[in-house]
């Protein structure tokens, strides 16, 4: 089949990447000449493993091509994926303007029927606003407004895992309307996505605005059990019990399970953030107030202090002459996106409080580098207090404490004598909880985790 993906960030590229995988010919589009040469050249302009292997088979098989032509891409594609940004907008709700963009270039150029499918974590009525920016356009060229349908498809992909998520998903949702386009636009997305359903059925077909509130209120869930058990893990700290042996035993009852239940910094990142946020103002605009989702953003906030207030407790408020190795600075491991990631607060507390900080993770350094400007734009001399190293034992030298941020693999089991070595107090602050405290006790080293003790 012939698809269309309009914008080449991370859903776009994965959504296209994948289908072309599947024998499909994809028409990747972006506005960004520097984002489309880099594809062009062979490059990949984010990290997600596997992602840039698949890629660079397509292109050579021809299945994948990128372009900034858009009147050549809504000619390619008898489905055209919008999967352009949806950043937060100054209240929080979801900024709309590129969707909508995208939706009127598509009306400004199709000459024949078209399955337009929001592939952008949107909020509930957005199908309906693309669709009316695609009439309008088609009504201004006297072309029948009937030749599209709009499809709400969310995606569910976890970064780190995303190509692996796309190419065995657990569930795939498809929100069509009832009228004749729609029954044709729900047969197309049944075809493109019959790959995907050849050992057993995965696809849960709905309305339009019910897919997309799923979406939301699937982010809004997770969100929600990581800031129950960051609630959990800090009164942990307080009563003196630990809440792994706490997430081990509530999560063995079956109504519960075990995943998204780790305590530890906060979440970040470009989903849970903003579409926990999008869904309270969305609810607003209904006259509704999600008391819960306020609680759960307002404790997300207070838990990328968490180390920090543990710093100051153990070494005082005034951390100048102090230095803190930080390991891990992307919001989790397997990506580089550090939008929303703790380890831009807890680096900017740590500084204003005097310190010097030594940062190294494994695939982030060059993002972090772009993030720090941004957060010490005003603040220069904050800055030079921050030194980005390319090795995670060397950024511990000479440090009075280490400080873990992202659970990367390759923190898991380092050298502990050589880490004991190398610090000038045997001091671990484990925001994820990487390692046992009993173990760290029996090795002379001070540790202090999140909602567990030693």
């Amino acid at each position: 089949m012939k698809v269309t993906i309009i914008g080449s960030g991370y859903v776009g590229l994965v959504t296209g990447a994948c289908l072309a995988e599947q024998g499909n010919n994809v028409f990747c589009l972006d506005l960004d000449p520097k984002k489309i040469e880099i594809l062009n050249s062979g490059g990949v302009p984010i990290y997600e493993p596997g992602l840039k292997e698949m890629i660079e088979r397509n292109r050579a098989a021809g299945r994948l091509h990128f372009s900034t032509d858009i009147a050549a891409s809504v000619a390619h594609g008898d489905i055209q994926f919008i999967a352009v940004g949806t950043p937060p907008d100054e209240d929080g709700s979801a900024d709309l303007q590129y969707v909508v963009a995208a939706a009127r270039n598509i009306g400004r150029n199709m000459t024949t029927a078209k399955v337009i499918v929001d592939k952008s974590t949107v909020p509930v009525g957005t199908a309906d606003k693309v669709t009316a920016a695609i009439k309008e356009e088609l009504v201004k060229r006297k072309i029948d407004p009937e030749l599209c349908s709009v499809v709400s498809n969310p995606e569910f992909l976890k970064e780190g895992a995303a190509v692996e998520d796309f190419m065995r998903p657990d569930r795939i949702v498809i929100g069509t309307e009832s009228s004749p386009a729609g029954l044709h636009a729900k047969e197309e997305m049944r075809k493109l996505y019959a790959p995907f359903n050849r050992h057993h059925e995965r696809t849960y077909y709905m309305d339009v605005k019910s897919a997309e509130l799923t979406k939301y209120a699937a982010n809004a869930m997770l969100a929600t059990r990581i800031s129950f058990m960051n609630e959990l893990a800090n009164l942990a700290d307080l009563v003196g019990a630990d809440i792994e042996a706490v997430r081990q035993g509530i999560g063995s009852d079956s109504r519960i399970g075990y995943g998204f239940l780790y305590s530890g910094t906060g979440y970040g990142g470009s989903c849970f953030p903003k579409d926990v946020s999008a869904l309270s103002k969305t609810a607003i605009e209904y006259g509704r107030d999600l008391k819960i989702l306020d609680a759960v953003e307002a404790v997300n906030e207070a838990q990328k202090y968490t180390l920090v207030e543990k710093i100051e407790k153990r070494f005082g408020k005034d951390l100048a002459g102090k230095k803190f190795a930080l390991w891990g600075l992307a919001f989790k491991p397997n990506t580089d996106d550090m939008r929303e990631a703790p380890s831009r607060v807890i680096i900017q507390e740590l500084v204003k409080r005097g310190a010097q900080v030594v940062a190294y993770d494994p695939v982030a350094m060059n993002e972090a580098r772009h993030c720090l400007d941004v957060d010490f734009k005003g603040n220069p001399a904050g800055l030079k207090q921050v030194t980005l190293v390319d090795d995670y034992m060397v950024a511990i030298d000479d440090c009075d404490a280490l400080v873990i941020v992202t659970e990367w693999k390759a923190f898991r089991s380092p050298d502990f004598e050589v880490v004991k070595q190398k610090l000038k107090h045997p001091i671990i602050f484990d925001g994820r909880n990487l390692y046992e405290p009993q173990a760290m006790t029996e090795l002379g080293i001070e540790y202090q985790g999140i909602g567990r003790h030693n």
